[in-house]
């Protein structure tokens, strides 16, 4: 071991007279820095960290061959054993070793970090096709990219498969309407009270508030009462003068209906790079369909038009009703859409695509112009989901915009606030403004 040469000093302030600076030698038996560079050691992996001198043993060790596994490394091996013989990653054909090296990464990282390497094992080394091994899918952590990937292998999933990937989809779908329901239910329904809101209630049907509100311009101030005769009447001195507002126009809320008071459209791009969208889209169509007082039509299009309504009550069934992939006909879809709007000024269209359009652009953007003219509301979504600035088509984007329908990006906790905004007809919560098309 290197023989570690240090040197402790007094300080001069405060060192007494006479006393001398001492030279000590020693030979450490770990480094000061040793936790730093065992987290070096797992950053670099094996090839590239001959200079940390750190070994990995016990869990580490276990850790950084899930890694290296996954994320290269000559020295390393893949699950199955073999060595890796390069700096190529690889987990091998076998579906049990691919299998054990799923329960080894949930044993040792969080499940946002699992998560994370299962995307990154299906996009970098064809992990895909293994999941449609029953096992396989048993040992994966759910969630959405996850189900966007079964969702593309639907058609090609054997039926001994299809039962474990539906229980699969159904977990990740459970919880984000657990997430998502709540707040998407109080937020549309006080969004729907507002907008049935009339200008000749009934007494009991009066919004007082904002009837008095709307009326404070009609404030009349009042002659102050002779103060003699009020004492004289009331037992009471009443000085100052009184004033009162007069209600020209009374504001109340609509009486309650079975009918619905709005229709939404969902109008979904089912193209492979809106998989995450597709998830959230059918959750929340689930969510706006158990709702009485809105009538919700589910619609998903590539280069065909397939009408999902009637699955609305099982998102599961709706997802499986997809077919993630393929070209994309906005404008095809948007022809069937509008077909099918009733009441154009009680109607909100969501268009959730990356305007990467296969069809007819400018027929598109007449059908758009044709609908907002008749009354509808036009909402454009890019993405709906949590993976950040999504890739979109920047000149389609534009054009909408230029038509008064800005295109966006939307989080599925945004989603209701937009869809809120959508409903009273007034400005989308746009986020980032400053930096939309």
């Amino acid at each position: 071991m290197t023989t570690t040469r240090t040197t402790t000093r007094t300080d001069p302030m405060r060192q007494k007279p006479g006393e001398t600076m001492e030279r000590t030698t020693t030979a450490p038996h770990t480094p000061p820095d040793a936790e730093r560079l065992r987290r070096w050691r797992m950053v670099l992996g094996a090839d590239s960290a001959d200079g940390t001198d750190r070994a990995l043993t016990g869990q580490d060790a276990a850790m950084d061959s899930a890694l290296n596994a996954l994320y290269g490394g000559g020295g390393g091996k893949k699950p199955n054993g073999r060595d890796t013989g390069g700096r190529s990653a690889g987990l091998g054909a076998s579906a049990p070793s691919v299998a054990r090296w799923l329960g080894d990464i949930r044993t040792y990282f969080p499940s946002s970090v699992v998560q994370v390497m299962q995307r990154d094992a299906i996009d970098r080394l064809g992990l895909a096709t293994l999941l449609l091994e029953p096992e396989m899918l048993e040992a994966v952590e759910p969630d959405v990219h996850l189900v966007g990937t079964l969702l593309s292998l639907n058609k090609a999933m054997p039926e001994t498969t299809k039962e474990t990937a539906r229980a699969v989809v159904r977990k990740v779908v459970e919880d984000l309407e657990a997430r998502l329901e709540s707040r998407t239910r109080a937020t549309l329904t006080g969004a729907l009270d507002r907008s049935a809101r009339i200008s000749r209630p009934r007494h009991r049907d009066i919004d007082w508030d904002r009837t008095i509100r709307a009326n404070l311009k009609n404030y009349l101030t009042l002659p102050a009462p002779d103060t003699a005769t009020t004492a004289e009447t009331t037992g009471t001195a009443t000085t100052g003068a009184t004033g009162t507002v007069v209600p020209e126009r009374l504001i109340g809320y609509g009486r309650s209906s079975r009918s619905a008071k709005k229709d939404i459209v969902l109008c979904v791009d089912q193209s492979g790079s809106m998989a995450a969208s597709v998830v959230h889209a059918s959750v929340f169509g689930a969510v706006l369909a158990s709702m009485r007082t809105l009538s919700t039509r589910l619609v998903v299009f590539d280069t065909a038009v397939v009408d999902l309504t009637d699955q609305l009550d099982d998102p599961v069934d709706v997802l499986f009703g997809t077919q993630l992939g393929g070209g994309t006909d906005i404008n095809r879809a948007l022809a069937y859409c509008q077909s099918r709007i009733t009441r154009p000024a009680d109607t909100v269209v969501v268009l959730i695509s990356d305007l990467h359009e296969g069809g007819i652009r400018d027929e598109m953007l007449k059908r758009v112009a044709a609908m907002k003219a008749s009354g509808v509301q036009f909402v454009t979504l890019l993405a709906l989901s949590d993976e950040g600035a999504p890739a979109y088509d920047h000149e389609h984007a534009a054009a909408l915009g230029a038509l008064g329908t800005p295109a966006f990006a939307c989080t599925p906790d945004l989603f209701p606030d937009v869809m809120a905004a959508a409903i009273e007809k007034r400005p989308l919560p746009i986020p980032d403004k400053g930096h939309q098309p």
